[in-house]
């Protein structure tokens, strides 16, 4: 598929613990991949579980649909991605 705007990949930085790091280290090296490549299979695969376990169910619907609204972007840090969306929840 070709990448566009719209599609691009996004990057995203975490911390993880050296113990971590080593295991996807040596998983790349061993296999010719990129460390990359086994971070996106592992949040492909379980990123559905995490939302299951920590969004409403409310919100669980419109992510799995794909009617949750865009949010806009802001330069500022966002303590918690979906706080505004779980205030209107609560309401």
């Amino acid at each position: 598929m070709k990448r566009t705007a719209e599609n691009k990949l996004k990057v995203v930085a975490v911390r993880v613990d050296p113990a971590i790091e080593r295991r996807l280290r040596l998983l790349a090296e061993v296999t010719g991949r990129r460390q990359s490549f086994f971070l996106q299979q592992m949040i492909e695969s379980g990123i559905g579980a995490m939302e299951e376990a920590w969004l409403p169910p409310a919100v669980l619907a419109q992510v799995r649909d794909g009617t949750l609204p865009p949010r806009e972007q802001t330069d500022d840090a966002m303590p918690d991605l979906f706080s505004d969306i779980f205030a209107e929840q609560e309401s």
